[in-house]
């Protein structure tokens, strides 16, 4: 019994061992990666997006991103479906503001839910102010209850309903291959994207007119306690800012 509770306790020490090696090769091989994407884009501009899951932030302590790149804009969760408010976005929302960073907001849109109804939660809980980037809806999941084509008008209505009550058109986000299989063709051709693809790549795959690309997801910086998401916005400060409101 005591060899094999000794080849036991060995068996998990090694496993350890390698579980210890495995995440410290992702992490340098992350780090190197953000590198490599902070230099090949030098000319535009980086930022963040945010909502609970990253936990109270320390604003205070917020400054740069990794290698000395300027945080010039954030994109803070607000609603999720046709009920939910982010629990950190009035705290996000106003401190974003003190620290004179451009900041948006976005709606995690949930495909089986009243589309208008989640708009209507949106603006219930956002309040556009001069220089706040446009609304984002966040379509990552397809329905379960609902076809593809149906799924499609319910954006076309958020879309529409959210853009006439700010006066601005929204911007999409989605993952790079969410864009392939479902938002590539004509529908939405009028309208700005942002792709999520973390595929160690330099650019997205499937859309070659984006916006905005979330490039990692495990980006780390000072006074958020949690994993982030970086992004790059494809021109510069004074491009940035013809999108905010006026």
């Amino acid at each position: 019994m005591a060899k094999k509770k000794q080849l036991y306790i060995f068996s998990l020490v090694l496993l350890l061992i390698f579980v210890l090696i495995f995440l410290f090769s992702s992490s340098k091989e992350s780090h190197n990666y953000e590198e490599k994407i902070f230099s090949e884009y030098e000319d535009y501009i980086f930022g963040i997006d945010i909502s609970h899951y990253q936990g109270t932030i320390q604003w205070d302590s917020v400054k740069n991103l990794p290698f000395d790149n300027k945080i010039s804009f954030v994109y803070i969760r607000a609603t999720a479906g046709s009920d939910t408010q982010d629990k950190q976005f009035k705290t996000n929302w106003e401190q974003a503001k003190n620290k004179k960073i451009i900041r948006g907001a976005y709606h995690y849109y949930r495909p089986d839910e009243n589309s208008l109804k989640q708009a209507q939660n949106f603006i219930n809980t956002v309040s556009l102010k001069k220089g706040d980037l446009p609304p984002v809806l966040d379509i990552e999941k397809q329905a379960t209850v609902q076809s593809m084509k149906k799924l499609k008008k319910g954006l076309k209505k958020w879309l529409l309903k959210i853009e006439k009550h700010y006066g601005m058109k929204p911007i999409i986000y989605t993952p790079d291959v969410y864009y392939r299989n479902f938002l590539s063709d004509t529908s939405f051709q009028n309208y700005r994207f942002w792709i999520a693809n973390y595929n160690k790549i330099l650019a997205p795959a499937h859309n070659t007119q984006w916006t905005f690309w979330q490039f990692s997801q495990w980006g780390r910086i000072k006074g958020i306690n949690h994993d982030v998401d970086f992004n790059v916005f494809r021109g510069t400060l004074s491009d940035l800012k013809k999108l905010t409101k006026k």
